[in-house]
C-alpha cells in the first residue's frame, strides 16, 4: 500500500483506504481501514453503526475523544505502537497532535464492511431550523455545515 498513490479523502486532511467485502470479497467477517492524517488534521466526529472499531497506531501522535452516552466522555493520548477500541455506536474523533509528522493508523472491524456516520453530515441533512432551535445556535452556523461527509479534515 505504501507504493499506491491514494487521493485525498473528503476534507483534504489525508488518505483513507478501506479493505472490506466490497473490494476483497472473501472478507465476510473482517474489514479494515488504513488512514494517514496530515499534521494537525482531524478525523471528524463519527460513529460506526455496524461494529466496534479496533485501532493500532503505526506512526505519529494522536488525541482521541470517545462519547459513550449519558454524558460519559473520555479523552486519550496515543503514540506509535498504542492500541484502542471504540465500542460500536460511540461517537469519537481523532486528531493528529503533531505539527510536523503524519499520523498513520489501522482500524479493524468485525464486519463485512467499513461503515461510519458523520455527525456534521447528519446534522446538515436535518431541516436547518430544527438543528438551530435544538442546539440553540444561529441558522447561519447551521447553513455552513457540509452535506457531504468530510472524513479527514485538513488543518487551517
Amino acid at each position: 500500500l505504501s507504493q499506491v498513490k491514494l487521493p485525498l479523502a473528503p476534507g483534504g486532511g489525508g488518505t483513507l483506504a478501506n479493505v472490506d467485502s466490497r473490494n476483497f470479497p472473501i472478507a465476510t467477517t473482517i474489514a479494515a481501514a488504513i488512514i494517514t492524517l496530515e499534521p494537525q488534521g482531524l478525523r471528524e466526529l463519527h460513529w460506526n453503526p455496524n461494529a466496534g472499531e479496533w485501532l493500532y497506531f503505526h506512526q505519529g501522535q494522536a488525541r482521541a475523544t470517545v462519547f459513550l452516552g449519558g454524558s460519559i466522555a473520555r479523552t486519550f493520548d496515543f503514540r506509535a505502537g498504542d492500541t484502542a477500541v471504540f465500542p460500536d455506536n460511540s461517537g469519537h474523533y481523532i486528531e493528529n497532535t503533531s505539527e510536523t509528522e503524519q499520523l498513520v493508523w489501522i482500524e479493524l472491524y468485525k464486519s463485512d464492511r467499513v461503515a461510519d456516520m458523520s455527525l456534521t453530515q447528519w446534522l446538515a441533512l436535518i431541516p436547518p431550523d430544527i438543528v438551530a432551535s435544538t442546539l440553540k445556535i444561529s441558522r447561519s452556523v447551521v447553513d455552513q455545515l457540509k452535506k457531504e461527509k468530510q472524513s479527514l479534515i485538513a488543518a487551517k
